[in-house]
């Protein structure tokens, strides 16, 4: 599986942005989905995660109400909407994927993700 992570960018805060991660390789509507990011000099974070069967989402606290997470089986995509973004929301995104099934509370852990995306830049200025 190949994940392309497109639609980050420069946005002031209280804007936002829609990420897309496109999956190619294999269908993957059978695959767990995530959003990680990472911010200079800090660790990579959990941001948000839908399950295996598409029915359950997860979110980082930092993010929860401002952001969604959604699959289009149909072609082979994950996003994340990003709203009322903040400055603190800077950072490299990187969508993950993978097939295994996965303890709701276990989706915020990276190593349950076998293949990543290349990062996508998102940049809030204040």
């Amino acid at each position: 599986v190949q994940l392309q992570a497109s639609g980050g960018g420069l946005v002031q805060a209280g804007g936002s942005l829609r990420l897309s991660c496109a999956a190619s390789g294999r269908t993957f509507n059978r695959y767990k989905m995530a959003w990680f990011r990472q911010a200079p000099g800090k660790e990579r974070e959990f941001v948000a995660a839908i399950a295996l069967s598409g029915g359950e989402t997860a979110y980082a606290d930092s993010v929860k109400g401002r952001f969604i997470i959604s699959k289009n089986n149909a072609n082979n995509t994950v996003y994340l909407q990003m709203n009322s973004l903040k400055p603190e929301d800077t950072a490299v995104y990187y969508c993950a994927a993978d097939p295994r099934q996965t303890a709701y509370s276990r989706l915020v852990v990276p190593i349950e993700y076998n293949y990543w995306g290349q990062g996508t830049q998102v940049t809030v200025s204040s």
